[in-house]
C-alpha cells in the first residue's frame, strides 16, 4: 500500500504519528486544559513536515460554555504573552494582525471573524499619540481575503501592507486541518515558525514567515476541518477501543452498565492483541494505524470521496472560537483590556 500523507497543520498530530522520544515535548495540565510545548529543531523538519520553531498547542473540551471559554482565553493569553517575551517583543512594539481565510465559508472564516473583534489603535496614534491612554499599543489589522476571490497572492498583499505600516511583528490567524476528530474545534496552535495558508487541505499558498517578511511572525490557528480518511480511520480505532473495553469489562457484574457510557472511549484501555482484533474486525485487525489510513485513502481518493468535513454547528463554533482568540490577543496586546 502507498504511504498515506496525513493532512494536518498540527505539530502534535505529526509527533503522535512519528512517535520519536527524542523530540523536546513538555506537557502541562491547567485544570482540564492540556498545553503541549514543542521545540522543533532543524533535524526534525523533514520527519515532522513542520518548520523549525516553537509550537504551543492548547487542547480543551468546549468553548461554547461561558466559564470554559474564559478559562481557555486565560490560558491562551498566558502562553501568547510568553511567546512574545521569548521573541523579545516588548510592550511598545507595534503589531499587525492578519486574518487569513474566506469569510464567506464558515469553517474558513476564523481569521476574518477574529480580526473583526481586534482592538485597532494605529489610526489613533497617528492622529494624536499623546491622546492614547497608557496601556494600549499601536495595532493595525486587516483581512486579505483569499486568492480565489481577489486574484492576488495573499503573501503579496501582506508584504505590501507590512512595507507600508512597518509593524514590529505580525500575528497571522487561520483555520487549520487536523488528523484527529478529537482535536477539531478543540485545539489552538501558536508558533513562531510562520504558516503556509491552506497546506492542511492541499491548497498551499506562499509561506508567511520571519524569513519572508523580515520581522517576527506568530501564527495562531484552530483546526476546523478533518478529511474523510481520518474520520473513517478514527472510527475504526474507536471500535477497537470499544471491543477492548468490552473484552476486559463485560464479564464483571460491576461494569455491566458502564458500557453504555460514552466517556469510556476517552479513557486509556489496554488494546486487544492481533488475534482478538481479527475476531472482531477481520483482516483489518492485522493492520497498523498507518496501514489502515493508507488503505482507506486508496479506497476513497480515486472516487473523490476523501471529503473535508466540519461539524454541522460550525457557524456557532466559529463565533465562539474567534471570540476566544480576539479576547486573548486584545488582552495581551493592550494591558488595559480585561481578557474576560
Amino acid at each position: 500500500m502507498k504511504k498515506y500523507q496525513v493532512r494536518t497543520d498540527l505539530v502534535i498530530d505529526s509527533i503522535d504519528s512519528l512517535n520519536d522520544k527524542n523530540i523536546l515535548v513538555k506537557k502541562d495540565m491547567i485544570g482540564n486544559i492540556l498545553v503541549t510545548s514543542v521545540l522543533v529543531k532543524e533535524e526534525y523538519e523533514t520527519k515532522l513536515n513542520k518548520k523549525r520553531g516553537r509550537y504551543t498547542t492548547i487542547e480543551f473540551d468546549d468553548v461554547t460554555d461561558f466559564n470554559n471559554r474564559n478559562k481557555v482565553i486565560k490560558v491562551f493569553s498566558t502562553y501568547l504573552k510568553k511567546l512574545l517575551k521569548e521573541l523579545n517583543i516588548n510592550d511598545n512594539s507595534t503589531a499587525l494582525i492578519v486574518g487569513l481565510g474566506n469569510e464567506h465559508s464558515s469553517p474558513d472564516a476564523l481569521g476574518p471573524k477574529t480580526v473583526d473583534n481586534i482592538i485597532v489603535t494605529s489610526h489613533l496614534f497617528k492622529l494624536n499619540k499623546n491622546a492614547v491612554d497608557e496601556g494600549f499599543r499601536c495595532v493595525s489589522a486587516f483581512n486579505p481575503g483569499v486568492m480565489g476571490i481577489t486574484g492576488i497572492e495573499t503573501l503579496d498583499l501582506i508584504k505590501n501592507v507590512v512595507n507600508t505600516v512597518k509593524p514590529d511583528f505580525v500575528i497571522v490567524i487561520d483555520a487549520l486541518a487536523a488528523s484527529s476528530i478529537s482535536r477539531v474545534n478543540k485545539t489552538i496552535q501558536m508558533t513562531d515558525s510562520g504558516i503556509h495558508p491552506g497546506s492542511g487541505v492541499g491548497n498551499s499558498r506562499k509561506e508567511i514567515s520571519k524569513e519572508i517578511l523580515g520581522i517576527p511572525v506568530i501564527a495562531v490557528g484552530i483546526p476546523t476541518v478533518v478529511d474523510a480518511v481520518t474520520i473513517v480511520s478514527d472510527t475504526i480505532q474507536y471500535m477497537i477501543k470499544h471491543f477492548s473495553y468490552t473484552e476486559a469489562n463485560i464479564n464483571n457484574p460491576a461494569n455491566k452498565l458502564s458500557i453504555k457510557k460514552t466517556n469510556y472511549l476517552k479513557k486509556e484501555v489496554k488494546e486487544l492483541d492481533i488475534e482478538n482484533k481479527k475476531k472482531y474486525i477481520g483482516l483489518l485487525g492485522e493492520l497498523t494505524d498507518e496501514e489502515i489510513h493508507s488503505l482507506i485513502y486508496e479506497v476513497l481518493s480515486p472516487i473523490d470521496y476523501n471529503l473535508m468535513v466540519t461539524p454541522k454547528e460550525v457557524d456557532f463554533l466559529i463565533d465562539k472560537l474567534s471570540e476566544t482568540l480576539s479576547k486573548g490577543i486584545n488582552s495581551v496586546l493592550h494591558k488595559k483590556v480585561n481578557n474576560t
